[in-house]
């Protein structure tokens, strides 16, 4: 019996894989891809106000003596210094935090492709689009419809 039932499942799963990604794969990737794109966004966004209170932070301690007292967090735990100590290492993070935001920005740009790619391929409509592209260009929407319609997986729409 269990002869019969492995090659009975290995057949299945062998004709299934040949004709593609079904169309809840292709709308899992797709949604996958705008998950990323969305938590790089989020990230992006919190580099940005770092930086920003980096620079209001420089800004206060450059009109301050440089041997007063300042106190700076560090992995939690709250650690006293001079302001000539902490001044360099602020403009320091800054730096870094600033050159992590342009990766952070080309990475973005690049899945921003992608995911442009990827709807081109699978003809990905998004619910708020449908509308729109039957307005504007109907005759070759029409045509695109038509030579998707032999590939498996054509005019996904995802909400």
């Amino acid at each position: 019996m269990a002869a019969n039932s492995s090659s009975s499942t290995g057949s299945k799963s062998g004709g299934g894989k040949q004709s593609g990604p079904s169309a809840e794969q292709v709308v899992s990737n797709f949604q996958r891809m705008r998950q990323e794109q969305r938590s790089m966004a989020s990230k992006a966004a919190e580099f940005e106000m770092d930086i920003n209170e980096h620079g209001l932070v420089i800004e206060t301690l450059k009109e301050v003596d440089p041997g007063r007292k300042c106190f700076r967090l560090m992995g939690g735990v709250l650690v006293e210094r001079t302001v000539k100590e902490v001044l360099p290492a602020l403009e320091s993070n800054k730096e870094q935090i600033g050159k992590l935001l342009e990766s952070l920005n080309t990475q973005m740009q690049n899945k921003g492709r992608e995911l442009t790619e990827y709807r081109e391929k699978y003809n990905i409509r998004l619910v708020g689009e449908e509308d729109k592209s039957k307005g504007a260009g109907s005759s070759s929407n029409k045509e695109a419809g038509d030579a998707g319609s032999s590939k498996p997986g054509a005019g996904v729409l995802v909400s």
